[in-house]
């Protein structure tokens, strides 16, 4: 039996395609029930899409790191670095320079296998290496497996907000960590 090897860094323009497969595959799982497939469906398009992640690795203030196993990407995140539009946010995270965790996605069957902690810790390293001092992250209500795992990463819950999917907005809770 061989091992696969784990590889966390950024992404490269090269791989929107396969961040946008991988956001496809994952995203839904991180909705609530109820959320329809019409509202995931357009989510997808318009946010996660294969273009939208080509955007996203030229835009400055973005930071997009891929995990790969053997060269097949299995996860991903996205900071954004800079201080959140939303004045209600920017209050409840209280960071002067803070960096946003705004997507962080491991394909199902390598849940659980160490995927997503390399991640965190890349993300935590970038997020500081540009300056941050603190970085923050909306999470699902009912997502109480990822608030779990953002609580043993350090975060605390300090806010809420609503994420639009869709025509259906969700209630998140808003989670900090400073450095």
């Amino acid at each position: 039996m061989s091992e696969t090897t784990l590889v966390v860094g950024p992404a490269g323009l090269w791989d929107a395609e396969a961040l946008g497969a991988v956001a496809a595959a994952t995203f839904a799982l991180a909705c609530p029930p109820g959320t329809t497939p019409e509202d995931v469906e357009g989510f997808l398009a318009a946010m996660l899409s294969a273009e939208r992640f080509g955007e996203y690795l030229g835009d400055p203030d973005r930071i997009v790191l891929r995990a790969a196993e053997d060269g097949e990407i299995v996860g991903y995140a996205m900071l954004h670095v800079g201080t959140p539009e939303d004045p209600a946010i920017a209050r409840a995270v209280e960071l002067d320079a803070p960096a946003e965790l705004s997507k962080m996605y491991v394909l199902p069957g390598r849940h659980g296998s160490g995927v997503a902690d390399a991640l965190m810790r890349a993300a935590l390293e970038h997020a500081a290496a540009a300056g941050a001092d603190g970085i923050w992250l909306g999470v699902n209500q009912h997502n109480e497996r990822a608030q779990r795992f953002y609580a043993r990463s350090g975060f605390e819950r300090c806010g809420t907000k609503t994420f639009r999917v869709g025509a259906q907005l969700h209630d998140d809770y808003v989670m900090r960590l400073r450095f």
